[in-house]
């Protein structure tokens, strides 16, 4: 049996890390989290779209581990609120001081119904947004990295439904099945998230990608 290729996801979850590493696997790739590799520091995410995010990412642990690594960068987009809270969606509300017992990711969904306070519901539409990168060591130009994205359609309600999910779930609502990412399973949800399609995506151009890199 051929040795797996080691690759870095860039991240510390291990949740993540599973979920790519079954179908990389049936592709020669052994995946790796970040734990793996104490290294690498914190990494300054200071691009102005999420599919430069993911590639900073990506370069960097790629150039920290001589490895090559995968990295991701996701968000909502709000179209009355101009796009936001676009690629600032983790630290939206940070400006806000938190109520007694808020989570962050409550803040955020305090902050985003504030604005959106006096939009209609048709109105409100929005989306997740996944872009997913790959990238080898010193090979950083356009034609030699691989950048996949998916795009999940729905719109902000006004009130929070469903306990599952993360983030701004509660408030998402996915138009075709009526109901909020929080009351998905996780197997459902990655059959229609913004995550499960690049992460199919991905998958489906990773022979040809990698197939066009210099073995090493």
């Amino acid at each position: 049996m051929a040795e797996l290729e080691r690759v870095v996801l860039a991240t510390h979850n291990a949740g993540k890390v599973r979920e790519l590493a079954e179908p990389l696997r049936s592709l020669g790739v052994e995946l790796l989290g970040l734990e793996a590799f104490p290294q690498v520091g914190e990494i300054v995410e200071d691009g102005t779209t999420f599919a430069e995010n993911a590639l900073i990412k990506a370069a960097t642990v790629a150039d920290a581990t001589g490895l090559i690594s995968i990295a991701d960068d996701s968000g909502l987009e709000v179209d009355a609120l101009d796009g936001r809270p676009g690629i600032y969606s983790a630290r939206y509300a940070d400006d806000l001081l938190p109520m007694e017992g808020e989570s962050r990711d409550m803040r955020n969904i305090r902050k985003l119904l504030m604005e959106l306070k006096d939009v209609p519901y048709e109105r409100r539409q929005a989306r997740f947004v996944c872009c997913m990168a790959c990238v080898s060591p010193g090979l950083y130009e356009p034609e030699e990295t691989l950048v996949v994205q998916g795009i999940w359609e729905g719109r902000i309600l006004p009130s929070c439904i469903g306990s599952n999910g993360f983030g701004y779930d509660p408030v998402f609502a996915d138009v075709v099945l009526g109901v909020t990412a929080a009351q998905l399973t996780r197997e459902e949800k990655m059959a229609r998230s913004h995550r499960g399609q690049a992460v199919q995506s991905l998958i489906a151009c990773w022979p040809e990608w990698r197939a066009s890199l210099p073995r090493k």
